[in-house]
């Protein structure tokens, strides 16, 4: 088994060569014996075309160690999150690599309480037990398995979050993801006409990589939105749980102002809340939600990050830029569906075009994520570091460096090899100058 499918925030590697039935089933183990509860667990999985396998064997290997499973099949990732929320289960696992390729497939864990277990939070020792085989002595009988349908619980608890939607017209992407399986039980319950895109579950991704995070992932949908003068168009990530926006100018919604118009209607619901957000979040948001009487909770990018401090503070909402956003009305865990329905609700309320809403809450100059393969991250992050030294500078995450009239963060990916940057300024020119400060720094 290869350490490095070991992820900051799950497990990911390629099929067959990093991870097989006999990994997974000892990952299943390992998980059953870290667990804190006894009790049940649910497992799903996605629609990759061997997930299923890959299911089996996770929960063979929980099974193997006295655990019930709920074995509720083919489902998005804020599904498996919902289960254990809502029947107060013992952990949760979803077998999905999300968005990346079909050559990879993974596992996301969760514990009691809808705690995601990271690096940090308990998966480096559930990988040292899987790897070393240093597992408990097997259960006297095995734990039973039980199939089961939560869809329409799941799609009951989605539909309190949108309750006085406008009728839309929009258009959906769902990636051909697990989006595509869900989707069509709660759109009829919806006020609104959707112009359905890639719903057809297939993890060769034939169409486009299902990340909503990625503009040219968003081609067709923006096409499509402008050629039938849609209201805007919603697209979905692989395994369901983030969602994206384009407007109705077909312009992509950027996820720090997507954050915001969310943050907005949070804050009208519960006047001076906290919103947890994350180091690559544009000033802009900060400022707006300070502006509306609200209290900005910054941390570290990430998803086990973000839920863990909405818990810590109380915060009704918080997001990252990548479009987990999250929710204390969700068991304090991020969903792509209930986004898209709370800021579509957030939409219908403002009585305002999306485009709009962005261009009132978009206040500076901020462009997506520019990803840089580097030889050597820890020099480059040291290289910038001494390049900007005159400068204000933290590390909560990576290295963050605020000017007066601009700042940029840079940090190492925790899925891909790759370092990552995130910049605003004032202009588009100035946005420009820094980024290209920066390459020439790090020897881009």
């Amino acid at each position: 088994m290869n350490p490095g499918i070991f992820k900051a925030y799950d497990i990911r590697g390629k099929v067959g060569t990093e991870l097989n039935e006999d990994a997974t089933k000892k990952i299943g183990r390992a998980f059953a014996d870290w667990l804190p509860e006894q009790g049940v667990v649910a497992v799903g999985h996605d629609m990759r075309a061997d997930s299923s396998a890959l299911a089996a064997a996770f929960i063979e290997g929980l099974r193997q160690q006295g655990y019930d499973v709920w074995d509720i099949g083919q489902v998005t990732s804020d599904m498996i999150y919902f289960a254990i929320g809502q029947f107060d289960l013992a952990g949760g696992a979803v077998i999905t690599a999300s968005h990346n390729p079909g050559e990879y497939n993974g596992i996301k864990l969760y514990r009691d309480k809808v705690t995601p277990v990271g690096l940090s939070s308990g998966l480096d020792v559930i990988r040292d037990a899987a790897m070393q085989d240093t597992f408990k002595p097997e259960a006297a009988t095995p734990g039973s398995i039980e199939p089961r349908s939560i869809t329409s619980e799941w799609v009951e608890h989605c539909m309190k979050f949108a309750p006085n939607l406008k009728g839309f017209h929009i258009a959906i992407d769902a990636g051909n993801g697990m989006a595509g399986a869900i989707l069509p039980h709660i759109l009829p319950k919806l006020p609104l006409r959707a112009e359905e895109m890639y719903f057809e579950l297939d993890g060769t991704f034939p169409n486009h990589e299902a990340n909503p995070q990625k503009p040219e992932n968003l081609a067709d949908l923006s096409k499509k939105v402008i050629d039938m003068q849609l209201d805007f168009g919603i697209a979905f990530d692989g395994d369901g749980d983030r969602a994206g926006f384009v407007d109705d100018r077909g312009r992509m919604v950027l996820g720090s102002d997507l954050l915001s118009i969310v943050a907005y209607y949070y804050l009208q619901k519960y006047p001076g809340a906290k919103i947890v957000h994350e180091v690559r979040t544009s000033r802009a948001t900060t400022e707006l939600i300070k502006k509306w009487g609200g209290e900005p909770v910054r941390t570290k990018a990430g998803r086990v990050f973000i839920g863990a401090k909405l818990r810590e503070v109380g915060a009704p909402f918080g997001g990252e830029t990548t479009g987990h956003f999250f929710f204390t009305e969700n068991f304090d865990a991020d969903s792509g569906l209930i986004t898209a329905l709370v800021a579509m609700q957030a939409i219908s309320d403002s009585g305002k075009k999306l485009s709009e809403l962005v261009d009132e809450y978009h206040l500076y100059t901020m462009g997506p994520e520019i990803n840089f393969e580097v030889a050597d991250p820890a020099k480059a992050l040291g290289d910038l570091r001494e390049a900007f030294k005159n400068e204000q500078q933290d590390e909560l995450d990576g290295l963050t460096v605020n000017f007066p009239d601009k700042w940029f963060n840079i940090r190492a990916s925790n899925t891909e090899p790759v370092i990552r940057l995130n910049a605003e300024a004032q202009t588009q020119s100035d946005l420009d100058a820094l980024v290209q400060k920066i390459k020439e720094v790090i020897g881009e």
